[in-house]
């Protein structure tokens, strides 16, 4: 009998494990999912034998031995995919998805097992491992949808033995967005070599259905441009030009043979199939015949007992011969074209060029190995039509995107120094001009990557970087806030921060790294400061560009610069302060470069001696009050600092009289938040003349809801024992108006109105009480107000 292994090599084996699982659904870039998802159950098992092994496990062999075997299975799991290539795993996904939950319910039913066998022990942490059993056991993993209709995809065109380059290209594009790899020669061939070896390892094993299903796989993404070597490319268009020669030069296409024409659709056959009496059609177009009933062959007439198609391999494979020597023909007769000079020639070459290319995109190979990509760079700057200029720029962008070698041959012959100019045309060849140089520099993966980065440095001015950033390309502008002279900073913020970003612009700004140059330029001089701030304020709109502002150490460097700058920078950096506090985020990134909060205390303080300066203006005064009402509402402890401490309440309670009325209500919010702890000195400002009647007017602002809820709220926190206040109120009709609140305003408005009305309940102020009951209070409960509400408020009644 085998060894059986103790519990606490049980453990380490499910550790070994879990590290193993994990670090495999980090890296593996299929299923990734899957394999956190057993991960995690792995380590709550870990929890589980970590609580059996402190008991005394009971001598069970066989559970032990079932467990130790189910883990060992995870192990192989994961060794069997962590290096495969990502090509290979996407093809295999449904059957890994397969495989990870067997084993987890496997793992499952061990876990049972062991815990039957030691129940005592296990009493402490029962419904843990019931609860991980149950999930285990019922685990159900599914592949995600993008990557089932990508396999859906890939059948159908195995199915249908689609070979032809356009489905190869379109699903090798689908493959390799959805696991990560570039489309490039490089990257495309390196996925092949890997199927290749799994082929040659299925065959060493003997798993010939394996084999033959990776040989179609291999024979498919075969035909895509992005996996044929460009030798092989290159000698096909040789041989075919080769045979053309024969041809008149001034010919533009070879007609087809007759056997190339469908019989229904009376065109060349798309998919030709076979019918069992040997006559070919297009696919489509038989099955179409078929599908409407008639059971006869469409050219001969006669019946047809067998209505079944094969494939026609054969003539499929000479009108792809027959399409690729009308290419070469094209080609030929478009290079006599471009070389005549005359407009119209010119154009017509390029919409044959344009078609060809979308025909299929071998053609974008062709062009250039016939010569037609340096015979567009060479005839550009000699075009005086600016529709031809455009249709030139684009019939290159068409050329080269996608395309890494194509690339190559458009900087390596200059086409750089011909584009750029056309930049400084017309609208139409501007655009385009913009596009293709965008199409050339953006490629992360091109091999002339810094040469085409040195370009678009050299050759896009601020003129154009602007021209950029409408078109939603902002590489170029970040490049020279990063990089340029002061002069070229200023020049572009000047007109960048005039212009209307949206969230997703923004992100992209800030994850090009706008904001370190930005806040360089904070610490420069006065209109340094002022347009840099200016610019950081648009990019604050998102949680995710707060995080990069604070990551950049630019919180403290705010802060300073308030304290010790002119008006005008003092209300950017509060409008920057209330940003950040602003959506619920609170103090969340009022925080240092190392992630460590602020002194707060001593932040609420410096705010609140701002508010002491009664020559500031409202664009200060509006952001300092608005931050301040956001900080101490996240941290009420902070309301505390504020109010006794910085004497908060009669500061704010002088910007009640202000002209401005958004300071006003932003001083009414704050003033209501800090007198749930400090209620004392504000009735007496209510009580001096004309304050009161402003304050009604803010009860009866019913446009703004958070202002009328705090108005009121406000007035429910004040003493009750202000008697003074309680007639004036009902004098001047404040106590209809919260009656009113009581009827229409929001839920939170109701709460404090009902608070509110607390204070006109005095058994002692008989006048106050009967006023409350003509004005219908007491119908109130059964129209607009909760039951629960009144019975906790006006149960003195």
């Amino acid at each position: 009998m085998a060894e059986i292994l103790p519990i606490g090599t049980i453990l380490a084996v499910a550790m070994n494990q879990v590290i193993k699982t994990t670090h495999v659904a980090k890296d593996v870039v299929i299923e990734k999912e899957s394999f956190r998802i057993l991960s995690a159950h792995l380590f709550d098992i870990v929890r589980v034998l970590k609580e059996l092994e402190l008991g005394n496990l009971n001598e069970t062999p066989v559970t032990r031995k079932t467990l130790e075997t189910d883990v060992k299975k995870a192990n192989s799991l994961v060794e069997k995919y962590k290096n495969r290539g990502r090509f290979y795993l996407l093809i295999k996904c449904r059957h890994i998805v397969k495989e990870v939950q067997d084993v987890t319910r496997d793992i499952g039913k061990s876990l049972i097992t062991l815990c039957l066998a030691n129940t005592e022990i296990l009493s402490g942490i029962s419904d843990e491992v019931i609860r991980l059993q149950n999930e285990m056991q019922r685990a159900e993993f599914a592949t995600c949808q993008s990557q089932l209709q990508i396999l859906d995809k890939l059948d159908q065109g195995l199915a249908s033995r689609k070979l032809e380059n356009g489905f190869a290209n379109d699903i090798i594009v689908d493959i390799a967005r959805a696991v990560g790899v570039t489309v490039e020669p490089s990257e495309i061939r390196k996925e092949l070599d890997c199927f290749k070896r799994e082929k040659e390892e299925a065959e060493n094993r003997k798993e010939l259905t394996e084999v033959y299903f990776l040989e179609q796989i291999i024979k498919l993404l075969s035909q895509a441009d992005a996996a044929q070597d460009y030798e092989q490319v290159k000698d096909q268009y040789m041989q075919r030009l080769r045979v053309i020669e024969c041809h008149d030069p001034k010919s533009e296409s070879i007609p087809p043979f007759k056997a190339f024409i469908c019989g229904i659709t009376k065109t060349v056959m798309v998919d030709p199939v076979s019918l069992s009496n040997g006559t070919a059609y297009s696919r489509i177009a038989i099955e179409e015949w078929f599908g409407s009933g008639k059971k006869t062959d469409p050219i001969t007439d006669e019946p047809l007992e067998d209505l079944s198609f094969r494939l026609n391999i054969q003539l499929r494979e000479s009108i792809q011969e027959w399409k690729e020597l009308n290419y070469c023909m094209r080609i030929r007769f478009c290079k006599a074209k471009l070389m005549s000079e005359n407009d119209s020639s010119v154009k017509d070459a390029l919409c044959q060029m344009q078609d060809l290319i979308k025909e299929n995109s071998i053609n974008k190979y062709w062009i250039s190995i016939g010569g037609l990509t340096e015979l567009l760079i060479n005839i550009l700057p000699n075009l005086h039509n600016q529709q031809l200029k455009t249709e030139v720029l684009v019939t290159l962008k068409y050329a080269i995107e996608g395309h890494p070698r194509n690339k190559d041959i458009l900087i390596e012959n200059k086409g750089f120094c011909h584009i750029v100019p056309c930049l400084e045309c017309e609208s139409s060849p501007s655009k385009a001009a913009l596009e293709l140089i965008y199409e050339i520099v953006a490629d992360e993966s091109a091999q002339n990557k810094d040469y085409t980065r040195e370009l678009s440095q050299q050759y896009v001015d601020e003129e154009n970087v602007i021209i950029c950033a409408k078109e939603e390309w902002y590489g170029p502008l970040v490049d020279r806030i990063v990089q340029g002279p002061k002069s070229t900073k200023m020049a572009i913020l000047r007109r960048i921060v005039q212009l209307e970003l949206e969230e997703r612009n923004t992100k992209v700004l800030c994850e090009l790294g706008l904001i370190p140059p930005l806040l360089e330029m904070a610490s420069a001089d006065l209109e340094a400061k002022e347009l840099s701030l200016s610019m950081l304020l648009k990019l604050l709109i998102s949680s995710e560009n707060k995080r990069l502002f604070a990551a950049a150490g630019a919180v403290p460097l705010i802060v300073d610069l308030m304290c010790s700058s002119p008006v005008i920078i003092l209300a950017k950096c509060s409008e920057i302060l209330e940003k950040l506090s602003s959506n619920g985020d609170g103090i969340k990134f009022l925080v240092d470069v190392n992630e460590t909060q602020l002194n707060l205390e001593s932040l609420v303080e410096n705010l609140l001696a701002f508010l002491q300066n009664s020559h500031l203006p409202y664009s200060v005064l509006r952001p300092v009050l608005r931050s301040l009402f956001k900080i101490c509402e996240s941290e009420s402890g902070l309301v505390k600092t504020a109010v006794l401490t910085a004497g908060g309440i009669s500061l704010v309670l002088n910007l009640l009289d202000h002209a401005d009325s958004e300071t006003r209500e932003a001083a009414i919010n704050l003033l209501f938040l800090f007198s749930n702890h400090e209620p004392l000195g504000v009735a007496e400002f209510f009580l001096k003349p004309r304050r009161l009647e402003a304050f009604i007017g803010l009860l009866e602002n019913t446009n703004k809801s958070d202002v009328q809820k705090a108005a009121v709220g406000l007035l429910a926190n004040l003493p009750k024992s202000e008697v003074i206040l309680t007639s004036k109120l009902i004098e001047l009709e404040g106590l209809k108006d919260i009656i009113e609140i009581l009827e229409s305003g929001n839920t939170e408005a109701k709460e404090n109105a009902l608070s509110a009305l607390f204070r006109f309940t005095d058994p002692t102020n008989i006048e106050a009480q009967k006023i409350v009951v003509e004005l219908g209070t007491y119908r109130l409960p059964q129209k607009r107000v909760s039951y629960s509400q009144c019975t906790s408020r006006c149960s003195h009644w």
